[in-house]
């Protein structure tokens, strides 16, 4: 064979390869509205940037007449590209192949492709279009998946992992994507779940359809699995490209720094009137948010799920940030299980990948009730608390209204290693509400007043003199627990200060295996 044979074969492989399944898989495959695996690598990535990787691969499976089924790439793609010019590593399931089911095969490719992206340093890429474990193969499919799951748990906090869900999911293979740091689903085509709805219905006799037992809407809302449901694949795919624009390459690096035009001194005059003059009224803390960050951008993430908080990243003076902010809007930001794991678990991503940390706190305790109690709100709750405590990032606490109780201990007080903590005229920070205080402290004086319109009468008096002395940032400010008092509309020229004079900021926790979180 000469030279030029050897390219015309090289040519005809490459061709086969690129076929995926054939003509009618792919017609199939698009008829149901879907992008073919390529489409969507060539969609994520810079143009002419994707290097594929393994492409010439084939199973080696002989039972159940697989022998016949033998395709180039063994229904997964895997390689390395560029977005907005940052090296990624990515993997692809080709479900017009054999479904895109896991061989040990394509296990192997996956395994290699995420190899390389923990030793050069950079993210991880998962686009997940599969219908599991590829039953002909039986245990050798399963050990791909523990391979997968082995590195995901050791490239854990090493380099940013990222998962999309762009068709099934079942099984033993929702558990890759559930270990990666972000989670994308697309809504009415993507679904989640260990067991299928005719499962369900044998084994428990529950009716229920694909989209409510695992959907995209239902994970995004209900059960905290994913972090954004998107309307479409594209929507899905851009949006994954703006997240990644957030965070470093790895936990070795500097948050990513933009360019931008928008004035480290601008003030923020609509803040002086954001919190409403009683404290039973709610306001949305994405309005201070918006105002603060740089071209007013917040990107917000789990934005339909636990919306008692609010968590995403912002820019300021260009670099990423972190935000943590209780929602007065929802549940008067009170703290419950569902919002403390959704916060816990991003503020750890943030101190792994060195991405500081601003937390806006108005937050009246923790949610009461039977519900929450029994369901371990005490174990939860000490989630959040454990991770701001173990977080070695830069961190900075605004308050601008209620601090109370233990849920002002928990959102990054001073007392857990705070760097510097912020508070508006309008912070409470007590025990406990003013009308709750006087209730306990006077109880027996007011009992002892025999008009009841004496009674209210004095009890006004009370709560006012309460509010005076303990319900304001100021006994925190004498006792050093707040570092300044600031004006609303200085906000933004005060936080891009504080953050970049913690930028070389050194601390660390004791040597140790690893802490045990109450899990």
């Amino acid at each position: 064979m000469n030279n030029e044979q050897k390219l015309r074969q090289l040519d005809e492989m490459n061709a086969k390869a690129l076929a995926g399944g054939g003509d009618k898989a792919v017609q199939r495959h698009k008829a149901s509205g879907k992008m073919t695996a390529r489409e969507r690598v060539e969609y994520l990535l810079d143009p002419g940037t994707f290097r594929e990787l393994d492409r010439f691969r084939v199973h080696d499976c002989t039972d159940f007449g697989m022998e016949k089924k033998r395709f180039l790439t063994d229904a997964v793609i895997t390689g390395y590209g560029r977005i907005d010019g940052r090296l990624v590593y990515l993997f692809a399931h080709d479900f017009t192949i054999i479904g895109g089911s896991l061989s040990k095969v394509q296990a192997q490719k996956i395994c290699k492709i995420m190899d390389m992206a923990a030793k050069n340093g950079a993210p991880i890429i998962g686009l997940n279009d599969s219908g599991g474990a590829r039953i002909q193969e039986g245990v050798a499919s399963l050990g791909g998946y523990a391979d997968i799951f082995l590195r995901n748990v050791s490239m854990s906090g090493v380099v940013p992992q990222l998962s999309m869900i762009l068709g099934p999911c079942a099984g033993g293979a929702v558990y890759s994507p559930i270990l990666t740091d972000f989670l994308i689903m697309v809504q009415k085509q993507s679904y989640m779940f260990i067991t299928g709805p005719d499962v369900v219905k044998t084994v428990t006799g529950e009716d229920v359809t694909k989209e409510e037992l695992g959907g995209a809407d239902t994970h995004s809302s209900k059960s905290g699995v994913a972090h954004f449901a998107a309307p479409s694949e594209e929507a899905a795919l851009s949006l994954l490209r703006e997240l990644l624009s957030y965070v470093p390459q790895n936990n070795m690096e500097e948050t990513p720094r933009q360019n931008t035009d928008d004035s480290s001194t601008r003030l923020c005059s609509t803040l002086n009137d954001v919190v409403p003059p009683t404290a039973e009224q709610p306001y949305d803390i994405k309005d201070v948010i918006e105002a603060v960050a740089d071209d007013r951008t917040f990107f917000e993430i789990q934005p339909d799920y636990a919306q008692n908080i609010v968590i995403g990243f912002c820019r300021l003076n260009g670099k990423s940030i972190g935000v943590v902010a209780n929602q007065p809007a929802h549940l008067a930001g009170a703290l419950d299980i569902n919002c403390s794991l959704k916060a816990a678990r991003f503020v750890r991503f943030c101190d792994a990948f060195n991405i500081p940390l601003w937390v806006i706190e108005d937050v009246p305790g923790f949610l009461p009730g039977v519900d929450q109690e029994l369901g371990g709100i005490i174990k939860h709750g000490a989630k959040l608390l454990y991770a701001f405590a173990e977080a070695t990032v830069p961190k900075v606490t605004l308050i601008t209204r209620k601090a109370y109780g233990g849920a002002y201990c928990v959102m990054n007080s001073k007392h857990i290693r705070a760097d510097l903590n912020f508070a508006w005229p309008t912070a409470e920070i007590a025990v406990m509400g003013g009308q709750g205080a006087v209730n306990i402290i006077h109880r027996r004086a007011l009992a002892g007043i025999e008009s009841e319109e004496e009674r209210e009468a004095e009890r006004a008096r009370l709560f006012e003199e309460y509010s005076d002395t303990f319900c304001t940032p100021f006994r925190a400010a004498e006792l050093g627990y707040i570092d300044e008092i600031i004006s609303p509309d200085q906000t933004r020229i005060v936080l891009i200060d504080a953050f970049e004079s913690l930028e070389n900021k050194r601390d660390q926790n004791p040597p140790k295996k690893h802490g045990n979180m109450p899990l």
